[in-house]
C-alpha cells in the first residue's frame, strides 16, 4: 500500500472537516425540506385568541403550506430559505391535533413527506426567564444537583397534568442573533416534571386550576445571568448610560485570544489538584467573553431572538441576585429589557417579576429589592413579594410553590380579570402624627395583619438618622409607628436587611408586605 505523506494526509482531511462544519451549522441553515425551529414541535401549546406566527426554513423559493385546525396558509421561502405564515386566532382546545407543514420540493432522497407535529393543544402560553431561581427544577437533576422543592417527592408523584406543557431551552451565549434555540416540549407527568422550572410549573398549575385551559410554558433561563445579557444590541446602543457597557464588551471580544494548549494543560492540573484537596477549582484562563452570561446581548442572541415573535400571553421574570457594576444602572437595565421585549413583540406584554427573597448574603440586600420595585412604574407590570419565604443559607429557597402561586395571582387578576387580591400591602404614604408616623397602604382593603404576634422588623429614626426598633398599632389599612425614645420621627423602614427574620406584615389575603423605607419632612 502506498504511503501518503503527512502533509497530503492533512490536506485530504480538509473536505471532511468542512463537511463536519456544515453539519454543525445545520440548525442555522435551510434544510432540503421545510422545517421549523425546535420551539415549534410536537406536544406544544399554541396561544389562543390571538394571531399565531409560525416560521422555519426551506429551499429558497420553495412553496410551503401550513395546515392546522381547519386553517391552511401558503407562502414562499425567501432567497435565504426563510418562510413565515400567520394563523388566525385559535379557540381553546384540549384536543390533541396535528400541525402539517408541506413543501413542493423533494429532499435529496426524493421524499416529499410532510412534516407532522403531533399532540398540539391551544391555550395560554407564558414565557419564563431570568437566572437560576427561575431555571431551578422541581427535583434534583443532572443539571441541578442542588435543586428540588419543599415536599419534593409528593409534588413529583402528584404531577400528572397532561394539559400543562413546558419547552425548556438549552443554555446558549452567542455574539450574533441565532435562528434556533435547542430544546424540547414535554407534557407534565411525574417523570417529566422533575426537569421543569419549579416556578413555572407551580404558576402553570394554579393557572390550569383557575382557567381550566391548557397551559404552555417557554422556559429560557440561565443561572447567574444579568439583565443586560437578555437585551438586544440595538436597545442598549440607544441608551447613552448603557452603551459604555456594550462598548467594553465589544473591546473584550475584539481583544480575546484563546488560551494555548500549555495554559489549558496547566489549568487542568490545577483543577485536579484543587479537587483532590477539597478546594475551589481555579477559573479557566482567558475566559471567552462571549460565553459569559454577565455580558450584554449574549443571551438575547442565543436564546431570545430565536423565539421572537412567538405568540404568548405574557412574561414571568426572576432575576436580581446577579448584578454587575455600576449597580445604580440595575433599574435602567430592567426598564430597558421590559420596553425592548414589548417592542419586539409589538404589544404591551404583561410582565410579572419576583422580588428577591430573604437571604443572608449581600446579593439579596434591601436596596436591590427597592430597585426591582421601580419597574412597577411601567404599565402592565406586577411584583410577587417573597420576603417571607427565603432561606438564610440558600440563595435558591425550596419554597417555589408560593412563588409560582403569587405570580399566578398577578396574572389571574391583572391579565385575566378575576376579582382576586394579587399583592401584599404596598406603602403609599407616610405622615407625621404627634410622636408617631402614620403609614397608609394599598392592597390592604380588608385591613392589615400582624402574623404571629406583634409586628417585627419595623424601625424609626429621628433627624439624626439613628434607627431604633419600633412598635406599631394597626388601624385598618394603616399603621401608627413609634419609639418612645424618638419624639419627632422622620424616617421609617420595614424588613430592611438582607435577611429580615420575623417580618410579619400581611394583608387579610395572606400576602406579605413588600419591604419599604420612607421619610417625612
Amino acid at each position: 500500500m502506498r504511503c501518503i505523506p503527512m502533509m497530503m494526509r492533512h490536506s485530504l482531511l480538509l473536505p471532511s472537516l468542512a463537511a463536519l462544519a456544515c453539519l454543525l451549522a445545520l440548525p442555522e441553515q435551510a434544510e432540503a425540506r421545510p422545517s421549523l425551529p425546535p420551539h415549534f414541535a410536537s406536544h406544544m401549546v399554541l396561544q389562543r385568541e390571538m394571531p399565531v406566527p409560525l416560521w422555519g426554513k426551506a429551499e429558497p423559493g420553495e412553496t410551503v403550506q401550513v395546515s392546522f385546525a381547519g386553517q391552511s396558509r401558503t407562502t414562499q421561502a425567501d432567497k435565504e430559505g426563510n418562510w413565515r405564515i400567520l394563523l388566525d386566532p385559535l379557540g381553546t382546545s384540549a384536543e390533541s391535533r396535528t400541525l402539517r407543514v408541506e413543501g413542493n420540493m423533494p429532499d435529496s432522497s426524493g421524499d416529499r413527506s410532510p412534516v407532522l407535529l403531533d399532540d398540539i393543544l391551544v391555550g395560554e402560553v407564558w414565557f419564563c426567564s431570568g437566572q437560576s431561581n427561575m431555571d431551578m427544577t422541581v427535583a434534583k437533576t443532572e443539571k441541578y444537583r442542588f435543586a428540588g422543592v419543599d415536599n419534593e417527592a409528593a409534588e413529583v408523584a402528584a404531577a400528572n397534568h397532561p394539559l400543562i406543557r413546558m419547552f425548556t431551552g438549552d443554555w446558549a451565549c452567542k455574539n450574533q442573533p441565532m435562528y434556533a434555540v435547542q430544546g424540547t416540549w414535554r407534557a407534565c407527568t411525574p417523570e417529566t416534571v422533575r426537569e421543569f422550572s419549579a416556578v413555572g410549573y407551580f404558576f402553570a398549575r394554579r393557572l390550569r386550576e383557575s382557567l381550566a385551559v391548557p397551559v404552555g410554558l417557554v422556559t429560557l433561563s440561565y443561572g447567574a445571568s444579568t439583565a443586560q445579557a437578555w437585551i438586544r444590541r440595538e436597545a442598549i446602543s440607544a441608551e447613552p448610560r448603557l452603551k459604555p457597557v456594550l462598548d467594553t464588551y465589544d473591546a473584550q471580544v475584539a481583544a480575546y485570544v484563546p488560551p494555548s494548549e500549555e495554559e489549558l494543560k496547566a489549568w487542568t492540573l490545577e483543577v485536579e489538584k484543587a479537587r483532590a484537596q477539597g478546594l475551589r477549582a481555579p477559573k479557566k484562563p482567558k475566559a471567552d467573553p462571549i460565553l459569559d452570561q454577565h455580558n450584554p446581548t449574549v443571551l438575547y442572541n442565543g436564546m431570545i431572538h430565536p423565539v421572537v415573535p412567538m405568540a404568548l400571553r405574557g412574561v414571568l421574570w426572576y432575576q436580581g441576585e446577579s448584578i454587575t457594576a455600576p449597580k445604580e444602572l440595575f433599574p435602567l437595565w430592567n426598564e430597558t429589557l421590559i420596553r425592548d421585549w414589548r417592542k419586539l413583540w409589538g404589544r404591551e406584554l404583561p410582565f410579572y417579576f419576583v422580588q428577591l427573597a430573604a437571604h443572608g448574603k449581600a446579593s439579596n440586600n434591601p436596596e436591590v429589592r427597592e430597585q426591582q420595585a421601580l419597574a412597577l412604574k411601567l404599565p402592565s407590570t406586577g411584583m410577587a413579594v417573597t420576603i417571607d419565604i427565603g432561606d438564610r443559607g440558600n440563595v435558591h429557597p425550596k419554597n417555589k410553590q408560593d412563588v409560582g402561586a403569587r405570580l399566578a395571582l398577578l396574572a389571574l387578576a391583572r391579565t385575566y380579570g378575576q376579582p382576586l387580591e394579587d399583592s401584599g400591602p404596598i406603602l403609599l404614604a407616610a405622615a407625621r402624627e404627634g410622636a408617631a408616623l402614620r403609614l397608609s397602604f394599598a392592597h390592604a382593603q380588608g385591613g392589615l395583619v400582624a402574623r404571629g404576634g406583634d409586628l417585627r422588623t419595623l424601625e424609626v429614626a429621628g433627624a439624626e438618622g439613628k434607627f431604633l426598633p419600633a412598635t406599631a398599632v394597626i388601624r385598618g389599612s394603616s399603621l401608627l409607628v413609634s419609639n418612645p425614645q424618638i419624639q419627632a420621627p422622620v424616617s421609617v423602614r420595614y424588613a430592611w436587611s438582607a435577611f429580615p427574620e420575623g417580618c410579619n406584615l400581611f394583608n387579610t389575603a395572606g400576602l406579605p408586605a413588600a419591604p419599604f423605607r420612607a421619610s417625612v419632612p
